[in-house]
Formats: C-alpha cells, structure tokens, sequence
C-alpha cells in the first residue's frame, strides 16, 4: 500500500526512531511492503520508516538507474534494520541531494565518503557492507531520518539550496 510521505515541519520527522525488537513479524513484512510500494510509486531512491510514520529504525534504499540521480551507480536493493553506520576515513565528499520529505527541493550536502555499515534484514540476520560515493550517501541520508535529521540540516552553504526547478545542478547563483 502507497503510504503517505510526512513533509519537513511534521514534529514526527524529528523524533529519534525505537530499534526494531522483532524480526520476521507479519507487522515487519507489511511495514517493508508498504515502504517498497511508496518508495517505487515516489520514484525514490531510499525511504525511512518515520518518513511514513512509523517510529522504527528501518530503511530502504536501492535502485538500478533513478532519473532524479542520472549519472549515480545502481545501489542494490537493501533493507537495512538497526543500522550502525562507521565512517572508514574522515574524508567527505559534497553532493547534491533531495529529499521525498523536502518535496522539490535540493541541497549540497557533505557526508563521509567511506563508511562501513551494519545491521539487520528483515528475518534479522546480521550483515555489513563497506560503500563509498553515492551508495555512502544514500546511507547517510536514510540514517539520519532515524535521528530526526533531514538533509537541510546538514546544509553548509545556502547558496547551494533551492527549488529543483529553478537551480542548474553544480552551479551556484552569482554574486
């Protein structure tokens, strides 16, 4: 089922989610359906469950070729529970972000360009994965949903922030 996507000042965006304590339940399976259907009907890239408002430490994340990111690498399809995320160096990389929350906007946000992260699947086995570019982003970027943490948060120059329809993607306006 579709579910509704909360948009950026919903108070339940910024709550920090609950780990996930049972796996391979019927509540669990039907939470990562209805967040498969929303994200895929949204053509998004990841999704949180407190995008939808579940309160859960759980993402997802994955695609083969996205037209709002053209030129990122396929990331495969993940369900990623209670995760941990491990930056691998202090190296951070800017790129250009949106956000089904922050509908129609884009930002240019750093995130660690290396990370290791583990956590759970749905049936609650244990794994990890070291990522860097733009699958590390993606990571990042659903993570910090589970701390109430949206993108703009992270934004350090204004100036590489606005409406999707009216920036030029790497270009900043003149001064």
């Amino acid at each position: 089922m579709i579910r509704t996507v909360l948009r950026m000042g919903d108070p339940r965006l910024l709550i920090k989610a609950q780990p996930v304590a049972a796996f391979d339940a019927p509540e669990l399976q039907a939470l990562l359906a209805d967040m498969r259907d929303t994200m895929a009907y949204l053509d998004g890239v990841g999704l949180a469950a407190p995008q939808i408002g579940v309160a859960l430490r759980v993402v997802i994340f994955g695609f083969e070729a996205n037209a709002r990111y053209p030129e990122a690498a396929p990331v495969p399809n993940t369900v990623l529970i209670n995760p941990q995320l491990t930056p691998l160096s202090t190296e951070e990389e800017e790129g250009w972000e949106g956000c089904l929350s922050v509908p129609g906007l884009r930002g240019v946000v750093p995130r660690w360009k290396r990370l290791r992260y583990t956590g759970f699947d749905e049936y609650g086995q244990r794994f990890e994965h070291e990522v860097e570019g733009f699958h590390a982003r993606v990571v990042q970027h659903e993570c910090d949903h589970l701390d109430g943490i949206l993108y703009p948060m992270r934004i350090r120059d204004f100036s590489r922030f606005g409406y999707t329809d009216v920036l030029q993607e790497g270009q900043t306006p003149e001064e």
